[in-house]
């Protein structure tokens, strides 16, 4: 791995820099498991909301179905260099039982309001407990920047 130049953040630096991402960023990828069924992972649209990730997937799917029987996810943004990852429970709200606030923003950001979708929809909301944030070999060290729900100095 190339790694000249990389300047090593501070955590706060990180923090930063990982709450910019959130708040821009369009893509997340969700990793799920089912206890019979296994891994799953999936690229979704969300919405960061200043403390958790909130997507929309159908409600017939493979994603769904799995939140529903194991809640514990990992969410990573697209990018491998930058990385962040995210690790919590997922909370589940059908589509019609969203609060109105979080459906409003995500509808906004994305010009799509699945309330309105033929079909079922379900609103997946994270609040992470743990992140990590690296860039490059020379920030493996430290790259946990919230842990039990907290961000880390």
């Amino acid at each position: 791995m190339e790694t000249t130049g990389i300047v090593r953040r501070r955590t706060a630096e990180r923090r930063r820099d990982t709450l910019e991402r959130l708040v821009t960023e369009r893509d997340v990828w969700v990793s799920t498991a089912h206890p019979d069924h296994g891994p799953h992972q999936v690229p979704l649209w969300f919405l960061w909301d200043g403390r958790a990730a909130w997507m929309c997937t159908s409600a017939t799917s493979v994603t769904a179905r799995n939140v529903r029987e194991e809640p514990r996810v990992r969410l990573s943004l697209p990018d491998t260099f930058d990385v962040v990852l995210l690790q919590g429970e997922a909370e589940c709200f059908p589509d019609q039982e969203v609060p109105g606030g979080a459906a409003e923003a995500f509808a906004g950001k994305f010009g799509w309001d699945p309330r309105v979708e033929e079909g079922s929809f379900l609103y997946v909301r994270v609040v992470p407990r743990t992140v990590r944030a690296w860039r490059g070999e020379p920030e493996l060290r430290g790259r946990v920047i919230m842990r039990d729900g907290k961000w880390l100095e």
